[in-house]
């Protein structure tokens, strides 16, 4: 225990991820910053396909329609402020033109069909237990995209109704692809326009949710919201706005979720990376020294010896680049 908070240890995952492992990460915003961290560090990682998503019900659903490669529903396009979106998806899905909106979701749900096939693991982060509905076809939707709230009821969804949607994404997953595995997390994003009180309540129930999920075969928990609320408990590790783990908090919720699924095969190969990270990102004032180019041909050759294990073809491309000595 360090003298200022109380460690939270995380156990090795049955089940570890390997460095050419496919990833899907899918649901809120968090799911994007662990995304980004596989992906800096040259993981085979597809992140949030269908953009920020917070509701279990939803991340469900898109994962049903990717599954099926399905059509969406019809009945849940609009035109708000003449510009055309889908309650389904993110409002990064939206266009001038309902066609041009419908091939881009197409796009994006063929993209997850085709990873889904041969992903060895899905992130899920579940931001929310706060659900919207609408009131004229009674149908959850995914975003209200700035559509007044007076169309929509808001309520927080049930344990039951979450699980039995999740057992039927599993069971469809499982079906597809049997080695696949499931990794379901809780944000530690606040959700402070429902109230402090309210968000207290959606991340319990989430909480649970998420402790009868992890007994499925196949399924496992990383705390994310433990080691942001119970580990690192301080709003120094907030950013400006409260709400949103600083840039510190992000990368040691990273460091755990190293400790807990990378052997140490790969957290070798993550050292070896960010020395070589750090090599790429050094510029220099005088490029021709004979010091710099030796400092390049030797990042070079650090590059090549890691060509079997992950793809750094762009990385070498720009290492020689900058090589003007024989």
């Amino acid at each position: 225990m360090n003298d200022w908070k109380t460690d939270l240890t995380v156990k090795s995952a049955d089940r570890p991820i390997h460095l050419n492992d496919p990833i899907l990460t899918i649901g809120s915003c968090f799911s994007q910053a662990i995304g980004q961290h596989l992906n800096n560090n040259k993981f085979n990682v597809t992140i949030n396909p269908f953009g920020t998503v917070y509701s279990p019900l939803s991340i469900h659903h898109l994962l049903k329609v990717a599954l099926r490669k399905g059509e969406v529903s019809e009945g849940d396009f609009l035109v708000h402020q003449e510009v055309h979106y889908h309650y389904q998806f993110h409002s990064s899905f939206a266009s001038l033109s309902r066609q041009e909106l419908a091939e881009q979701i197409s796009r994006a749900v063929n993209k997850v069909n085709h990873f889904i096939s041969t992903a060895r693991f899905v992130i899920i982060t579940y931001g929310t237990a706060w659900a919207y509905k609408r009131k004229d076809t009674a149908q959850w939707v995914a975003n209200c995209h700035k559509v007044p709230s007076a169309y929509f009821s808001k309520e927080l969804l049930s344990i039951e109704d979450m699980e039995n949607s999740f057992d039927d994404i599993h069971s469809a997953l499982k079906a597809v692809n049997p080695a696949i595995q499931i990794i379901v997390t809780v944000s530690p994003v606040r959700h402070l326009k429902d109230t402090i009180e309210l968000n207290s309540v959606s991340k319990s129930t989430l909480r649970l949710l998420c402790h009868k999920l992890s007994h499925r075969p196949g399924v496992d928990y990383f705390p994310a919201y433990e080691i942001m609320m119970d580990d690192l408990r301080d709003y120094r590790f907030y950013q400006e706005d409260r709400i949103h783990p600083t840039k510190e908090a992000e990368e040691y919720i990273w460091q755990k979720f190293t400790q807990k699924y990378f052997k140490t095969e790969t957290k070798t190969f993550l050292r070896e990376w960010q020395e070589i990270k750090h090599a790429l990102a050094h510029r220099t004032s005088f490029p021709s020294t004979t010091h710099h180019q030796s400092f390049l041909k030797a990042t070079l050759t650090k590059l090549q010896g890691l060509q079997h294990k992950v793809d750094v073809g762009n990385e070498i491309t720009f290492v020689k680049n900058q090589i003007t000595t024989p």
